[in-house]
């Protein structure tokens, strides 16, 4: 990001998504959609389930637990997120709203699910307080978050291609670490530290699919925010370099039908409130 880009690491995601919905939505929502049923179960959603889906973005999660019979409701803080979600679910409820000052009053919910959203929260452990809050006394959280670069084997190879050939010592607003709950340890800190008991870590295969010639290098330049940031801070040489490096890294995962079928591990952790 250049600087006259926002300082606020908040603003700065903000900013980003309100440009990038509908380009996330093309590249990621299929691969992030592979662990809604496990998020799902691991909270125990089903009829008459109230629901509350964090960092909604399209509306995918929200949808699946509808599916199942929940009561749901959707918030984001992008505006541009939260109107696809109603163009593309009309019958649910999406709104407006910060994680770490959630719309809601207390114990509004059964169950609270934020689907790859903690990595672009300023405070996580506010979002984590909130989730606390406007959960009923036994209510569940849970949340995924990608799993380290070496098993996230697709923003893994953008990351190495970045520092071969370009720079990560680029003007994006500080934030925190965009892998620190992969570390299944810190994610179990977070949920206690936020008050919620018997936290529960594990792993989920997930497969970023693309097709050629499309890499994760273009679906992170194109729908991604920090990341994207990053690789648009490189000089014109190096970006170049980075896209060669990406797309040669890229064949060991094409398939005879031409597409790109890349491991993107996730990390799911779940909690309950006492």
């Amino acid at each position: 990001m250049g600087p006259a880009g926002p300082a606020d690491f908040s603003a700065f995601e903000h900013e980003g998504w309100e440009r990038v919905a509908q380009a996330y939505d093309t590249y990621f929502s299929d691969l992030t959609a592979q662990s809604n049923h496990a998020m799902l179960e691991a909270l125990r959603v089903g009829r008459g389930t109230r629901f509350l889906d964090v960092a909604s973005g399209p509306g995918y999660l929200a949808a699946a637990a509808r599916r199942r019979g929940a009561d749901v409701a959707g918030v984001d803080f992008s505006f541009a997120m939260v109107e696809k979600a109603r163009r593309v679910f009309p019958g649910l409820e999406f709104r407006i709203g910060d994680a770490e000052d959630l719309p809601f009053p207390d114990e509004s919910f059964d169950a609270v699910g934020v689907s790859f959203g903690m990595e672009h929260f300023q405070h996580p452990e506010r979002a984590l307080a909130e989730a606390f809050r406007v959960l009923q006394p036994g209510g569940s959280i849970a949340f995924t978050v990608c799993a380290a670069p070496e098993k996230a084997v697709g923003i893994g190879m953008v990351l190495k291609a970045i520092e071969k050939h370009g720079t990560t010592d680029v003007p994006v607003p500080p934030g925190p670490p965009f892998f620190r709950f992969s570390d299944w340890g810190e994610s179990r800190h977070a949920l206690l530290e936020a008050g919620f008991v018997q936290p529960e870590v594990r792993e989920m295969d997930q497969t970023l699919v693309l097709h050629a010639p499309d890499t994760p290098f273009h679906a992170l330049v194109r729908g991604g925010v920090r990341f994207a940031a990053m690789l648009h801070a490189q000089t014109p040489a190096a970006l170049a370099s980075i896209e060669q490096a990406v797309a040669h890294d890229a064949q060991a995962y094409l398939t005879d039908a031409g597409e790109l079928r890349v491991p993107m591990c996730c990390v799911l952790a779940c909690a309950v409130k006492a």
